[in-house]
């Protein structure tokens, strides 16, 4: 069960992040945590798909990561999570570690493709929330990762920022493999599994 104290601290956590971002006009400068409730439904999901395997591509400051490590807490799983950038990735492991999850998480800093490439391993969840130019090119390399029953993909700004992630839905929808459905929580996330 998740703890109030958890709740709390990730409420505040999230607050100072939006205040972050708020005062910052360079997009990229701003954090881009996914929203609240786009992470409690993540957590929701961990926990009763009984994902014990998580992979996050796009850390940020570890705002989502700490609601998957909570919830894999749960059932005894593990979150492997993904920044290109390295102090970002390093204010994330300091987050984990004030709320005692670092344990739990597996930080690794480097570009998504390389990691997407040499990975064979399949995820029960996947989280994606990166920068989605990239998204099309990871296609191919996230399908050998949702290979077990069960699998599912979380693709987030689906809605919010629908023109940037177009190619790559209409890929998954091309392929005769996966289903898919748009829900209208957050930014919009977008919800793949095997048929």
């Amino acid at each position: 069960m998740t703890s109030i104290v958890f709740l709390q601290r990730i409420a505040d956590l999230y607050d100072e992040f939006k205040q972050h971002d708020a005062r910052q006009s360079d997009r990229l400068r701003r954090y881009r945590n996914i929203e609240a409730e786009s992470a409690k439904l993540l957590a929701m999901l961990v926990r009763t798909q009984q994902s014990k395997r998580v992979l996050e591509i796009g850390t940020s400051t570890g705002y989502s990561t700490l609601w998957l490590a909570e919830a894999v807490k749960a059932i005894g799983g593990q979150v492997q999570t993904l920044e290109i950038n390295a102090f970002r990735s390093a204010q994330a492991k300091k987050y984990a570690e004030e709320f005692g999850l670092e344990n739990l998480i597996d930080f690794w800093v480097g570009d998504a493709s390389v990691y997407l490439q040499q990975a064979h391993e399949p995820f029960d969840l996947i989280l994606l929330d990166a920068e989605r130019g990239s998204y099309v090119s990871y296609w191919n390399d996230l399908k050998k990762l949702l290979q077990s029953s069960g699998s599912t993909l979380i693709v987030d700004n689906v809605i919010s920022h629908s023109a940037e992630v177009k190619d790559f839905l209409e890929l998954i929808k091309a392929d005769e493999n996966y289903m898919s459905t748009i829900l209208p929580v957050g930014a919009g996330l977008c919800m793949v599994v095997l048929k």
